[in-house]
């Protein structure tokens, strides 16, 4: 594997989500692991150095704001950008305080999640 290639967390409960994300980020280069679930995402995100963490805000057992709550508590600083239905100004502003990055509302079109992507790991 080459040190170029970028290591990005995709974290959804929905297997089809993950599968789509992950593909639209192996097509553009990426090397990519997932997780189900907040839980999961933890685990994987303490052990392992990713460059960036792909996450959905609802899912079961730990949501997506707890999981970076605690991931910030631990003094990760790797970017987080949410993806995810949720609209409402509530939610982007706990995801902010949360430490997220960026907050996308699906669908997103793929070239563009490419590209905040790219915005988030270059600078």
């Amino acid at each position: 594997m080459s040190k170029s290639k970028k290591k990005i967390l995709v974290v959804d409960d929905s297997p089809v989500v993950r599968g789509f994300h992950s593909n639209i980020l192996k097509m553009a280069g990426f090397v990519v692991d997932n997780a189900s679930d907040g839980v999961e995402a933890l685990e994987k995100a303490l052990i392992n150095d990713y460059d960036l963490i792909l996450s959905d805000i609802n899912m079961p057992n730990m949501d997506g704001i707890t999981f970076i709550q605690r991931y910030r508590e631990e003094g990760k600083e790797t970017p987080v950008i949410f993806i995810t239905t949720q609209e409402e100004a509530i939610h982007k502003k706990k995801s902010y305080e949360a430490g997220v990055n960026l907050y996308l509302v699906k669908p997103i079109d793929p070239s563009s999640l490419v590209l905040h992507i790219n915005i988030l790991l270059n600078g």
